[in-house]
């Protein structure tokens, strides 16, 4: 078989387009079957919402197909668009499709998590339904700004002229940007939509605690985003910054290093700030006048979470700027 560069451009377009469609099809499908799931046990227990619940749950999985909707956009774009044949192209097409493949899993678990909420809270508060539905789509849309940043980067990579960098180290500084973004955006995803989820069924618990049950979401939400932003900032660092030509191996394994570092060191605190956001969400619903003090201590035990996340972005920034 001859692999000549066009070949190669066209294989690699074909390979990003389906691990893009394949990894961004697992977290859409997840987030669905759970809001369809618990549908169901909602319906069971009220089956006079029935209605009600049956268009939560539509809406909801609506959402939760969002972040595999923006896969399939990169995918198709990479299947039927002629890329001009070029060895760093190959790395932009598979590095594209790796980060909005990666980047859709977390979001579309995640918004799985309130729409069920939202059902199962119906089923307990049929007053509240309305407020349940606006809750639910706010905690949802939060869940897919992660998703968001990986569909700009792929976009970034597609339509971003690199052919004047040089071969080496630049392409694994694309690779290195396509798989920090990707992979940063999965844990914050998952841990927006654990928060999304306990807001939901605390407003279904304790319907006066509306305004500070969503005000505290948002909050939680807000922090458990920010490693997904530190994945967005390494993910730019290495499609923007210039390096220098070069034969060794050692720069380009350091900028794929810096990547792969930042991607993989967002995903557990993105998860666990978003269980301190979560119960402490669920502790305010229980009991108003301890706001202060559960406010207090989500901030500060997300905080010594996301020291885990600063160290990935400290190391990445060294491995880009210092080695």
């Amino acid at each position: 078989m001859d692999w000549d560069i066009q070949t190669l451009t066209k294989v690699s377009a074909f390979a990003g387009a389906g691990m893009c469609m394949g990894f961004g099809a697992i977290g859409a499908a997840i987030g669905e079957g759970m809001t369809a799931a618990q549908a169901n046990e909602a319906v069971s227990r009220s089956p006079e919402q029935s209605g009600d619940i049956f268009k939560c749950m539509l809406v909801g999985q609506a959402v939760a197909e969002s972040a595999s909707i923006f896969a399939l956009v990169v995918a198709m774009i990479l299947l039927f668009t002629n890329f001009s044949p070029s060895y760093i192209m190959v790395a932009v097409l598979l590095s594209s499709g790796l980060s909005m493949g990666l980047g859709a899993i977390g979001s579309g678990v995640g918004s799985g998590f309130p729409a069920g909420a939202a059902c199962i809270g119906m089923a307990r508060q049929p007053a509240m339904s309305g407020r349940l539905m606006t809750n639910m789509l706010i905690g949802s849309a939060v869940c897919q700004t992660p998703a968001i940043f990986a569909l700009v980067t792929s976009f970034i990579l597609i339509f971003t002229d690199f052919s004047s960098y040089p071969l080496s180290p630049t392409w694994a500084a694309i690779l290195g940007a396509g798989l920090s973004a990707g992979l940063a955006a999965i844990g914050p995803g998952i841990g927006g939509g654990l928060v999304a989820q306990t807001s939901c069924l605390g407003i279904a618990r304790q319907p006066k605690m509306v305004t500070p049950v969503t005000n505290l979401m948002l909050l939680g939400q807000a922090v458990s985003q920010t490693t997904a932003i530190y994945g967005l900032l390494i993910s730019f660092i290495l499609m923007f910054k210039s390096f220098p030509a070069s034969a060794e191996w050692a720069p380009a394994a350091a900028l794929l290093a810096a990547g792969l570092c930042m991607g993989i060191g967002a995903i557990g605190p993105g998860i666990g700030e978003g269980m301190a956001a979560q119960k402490a969400v669920d502790g305010v619903a229980r009991n108003s006048e301890a706001i202060g003090d559960l406010t207090r201590i989500m901030l500060v035990g997300q905080a010594v979470a996301e020291s885990t996340g600063i160290y990935s972005l400290v190391i990445a920034l060294v491995l880009i700027f210092v080695v």
